[in-house]
């Protein structure tokens, strides 16, 4: 069987665009001679729609679109995500074909975890589903189907499929890819059957999707493979016929059969018009690529690809035309700058160098070097001014009281104030340029550096921070970054030879504990345990749950680790529990 996938890049609540993307697809797909055409999870709408599902004439909108693709299979099944709205609403799969709505599968796995609210939004569905497609027998499921073992999958393939296909919105945080892959690999496995997994793509507020869609043999065994990060229609062909001889071979799901005969429902009996090789296969198009398997991406590069594509994304969804940021001549505002520019090219980035009494020449001599490598328009706003005015403005009141934190926050503050400045005035996106060591434990200033509408690298933790820039640097023969941005040691410049390892651990032990206490829910004796010491267990631990409510309000950012700092992590405020 030829079938394609659609790796698409969608947008939630487009709905007219979202249903132009898919009905083109279905066009190439045809011409290229696949029998069946793949889409993502609720590829009608977007995903996740949240609370839009609440909404009665947002799924009428759903369905009535999901009609007018049906309208447009003649000679190919089109599988399409979307809403169903029934006796409730269900994340579902139609199967369209022969120009109507032939059947409709519902999810019956909701996953109700890190990002995912499902239950909220769905009823599960209650039954395994196979569709014919010249006279194979395809089991459907929609993502948390596969990633649980057993039903439905487990009863299609019992029940005789022949493949076993998965429509996905799958999120992505390092590693996840290979991760999914292998776990793909086992289901292809137990079940005997080839895995055709077809992913969204695309970058949707603080979640990123990779795409990494997959066609698996009986065996496991890659057949094709999207890249990730990329819009793509993924060909394969899929020897259906070995799933059958294998299963001849192998006894071991016979007993299963015998004693749990699954009642799996054949929603629709359908043939198609793709045209036949001498062999009895199907006979692709010769300019039709087939069974192309995109190479895996290395850590730093898969990571850096999801920061790139969260940040077009972001900003081309949301109508922004341009993007500003504050260049300190420091390691994390140049890798947002890297990031940007990458993202929208140089012409669409401004960056403000906002220097202050205690900015090093340094520093300030970096920023603008890599500003003007770049070819990015470089601001150059001053604060001594606005520092001298607040002084004097505050004198009379902070009279018995010496400089401590509040000046160096106030100089925060005004930088943050030109920023959205520029941004109201000319319409720019801000970029903030906190990492995520710095939002776990509170360093950063409220309504200051924290100021902005996208968070690049918030969930980034410090040492990965170096990890992408030494990464960057190395993919280009031409490196932009100054060798003094990344060999100095990271500083505020708040105050007088100021550093950051004298408010906080050093960032390999900082990291370290984060990644425990944050990330993996360890308490306090487990990481004493683990060898990190107790006074930097307890000092990080404290400073990250004094931070909760400034992390509450802190822009959206890009997820890149398991856990991050906002929808996957979900604290009290007002919380006395410590550790």
């Amino acid at each position: 069987m030829r079938i394609a996938l659609a790796q698409l890049n969608l947008t939630v609540g487009d709905l007219p665009g979202n249903e132009e993307r898919i009905a083109r697809s279905i066009d190439e797909a045809a011409a290229a001679g696949a029998q069946l055409v793949l889409f993502p999870e609720l590829a009608i709408t977007g995903y996740p729609p949240e609370d839009l599902l609440f909404k009665e004439h947002f799924l009428a909108d759903a369905r009535a679109a999901i009609e007018r693709l049906a309208g447009r299979t003649r000679g190919i099944v089109a599988i399409v995500g979307f809403p169903e709205r029934a006796d409730d609403v269900y994340n579902a799969a139609a199967v369209l074909a022969d120009g109507a709505v032939q059947g409709v599968y519902r999810k019956m796995r909701l996953p109700n975890y890190g990002v995912f609210d499902e239950v909220r939004y769905f009823q599960a569905g209650d039954r395994p589903m196979i569709v014919d497609v010249d006279g194979v027998p395809v089991g459907l499921t929609i993502c948390e189907d596969l990633w649980v073992p057993g039903p439905p999958a487990t009863d299609e393939a019992l029940a005789g499929a022949r493949l076993i296909i998965n429509l996905s919105a799958s999120p992505f945080h390092a590693g996840k890819g290979a991760e999914r892959e292998r776990m793909l690999q086992q289901r292809a496995r137990d079940h005997l059957a080839p895995v055709a997994f077809c992913a969204l793509v695309g970058g949707q507020d603080e979640l990123i999707f990779d795409g990494h869609s997959v066609v698996l043999d009986h065996e496991g065994r890659v057949v094709a493979r999207a890249p990730q990060f990329e819009e793509t229609l993924l060909l394969a062909t899929v020897d259906t016929r070995a799933a059958g001889n294998a299963r001849l071979r192998d006894t071991r799901p016979r007993l299963a059969v015998r004693e749990h005969r699954p009642t799996v429902e054949t929603i629709a009996t359908l043939t198609t018009a793709a045209p036949s090789d001498a062999t009895g296969g199907p006979a692709a198009p010769a300019d039709a690529p087939d069974g192309t398997v995109a190479a895996t991406l290395d850590a730093e590069a898969e990571v850096y690809g999801a920061l790139v594509l969260g940040t077009r994304d972001y900003v081309g969804k949301n109508g922004f035309r341009h993007v500003v940021l504050g260049l300190s001549g420091g390691i994390d505002s140049t890798l947002v700058l890297l990031v940007a520019v990458d993202a929208l090219g140089p012409e669409r980035v401004s960056c403000v160098v906002m220097p202050s009494r205690y900015s090093s020449d340094g520093t300030q001599g970096d920023a603008r070097t890599l500003a003007a490598n770049l070819g990015v328009r470089q601001l150059e706003l001053p604060i001594q001014g606005p520092m001298v005015a607040y002084e004097e403005l505050l004198a009379e009141t902070f009279a018995d009281r010496e400089p401590d934190l509040t000046e160096e926050n106030l100089q925060a503050r005004i930088r943050g104030n030109l920023l959205m400045a520029l941004s109201n005035k000319f319409g720019w996106l801000v970029l903030t340029t906190g990492n995520k060591s710095e939002m776990s434990v509170g360093y950063s200033t409220l309504y200051g550096d924290s100021a902005g509408g996208f968070a690049v690298i918030k969930d980034c933790p410090k040492q990965l921070v170096y990890a992408l820039t030494a990464w960057r640097r190395r993919r280009d023969a031409a490196d932009p970054v100054p060798e003094s941005i990344v060999s100095r040691p990271p500083s505020a410049e708040l105050r007088p030879d100021q550093r950051d390892d004298d408010s906080l651990p050093p960032y390999e032990i900082l990291d370290a504990i984060l990644e425990g206490y944050v990330e993996r829910d360890l308490g306090r004796e487990q990481l004493v345990a683990r060898g990190f010491p107790a006074a930097d267990v307890d000092r990080v631990i404290r400073l990250v749950d004094l931070a909760e409510y400034k992390r509450r309000q802190s822009p959206p950012g890009i997820k890149i680790t398991p856990r991050a700092l906002g929808r996957d992590r979900r604290l009290p405020i007002t919380n006395r529990y410590g550790g």
